[in-house]
């Protein structure tokens, strides 16, 4: 099997913001992930990415948030949506002037 895009769209958030999804199915897990799953979640605003879930070889999954990388528990792609934007959620209810 060769990898395989699932998904990849941009998601208007706000006047000045946007959620970016990307998700690929992989033949075999990256190294540090225990799935086959690569993917890029970020949310923008006014041209800056203030949150971003990923994953990449060798540091397994984790996001961004304040500057800072968390590690992330995947469990499924539904409940990594679900995070994510929970986390848009909370991102805006706490800088409410995007």
């Amino acid at each position: 099997m060769k990898a395989r895009e699932l998904f990849n769209r941009r998601v208007p958030v706000a006047e000045q913001a946007f959620a970016e999804l990307v998700l690929w199915e992989l033949p075999e897990s990256l190294s540090g992930s225990s799935h086959a799953y690569k993917y890029r979640l970020a949310f923008v605003v006014e041209g800056v990415c203030v949150l971003r879930y990923d994953n990449e070889a060798g540091k397994g999954d984790h996001k961004h948030v304040d500057g800072q990388e968390v590690k992330y528990r995947f469990v499924s792609v539904d409940k990594l949506v679900a995070d994510f934007f929970d986390d848009v959620k909370r991102w805006r209810d706490e800088n409410s002037n995007d």
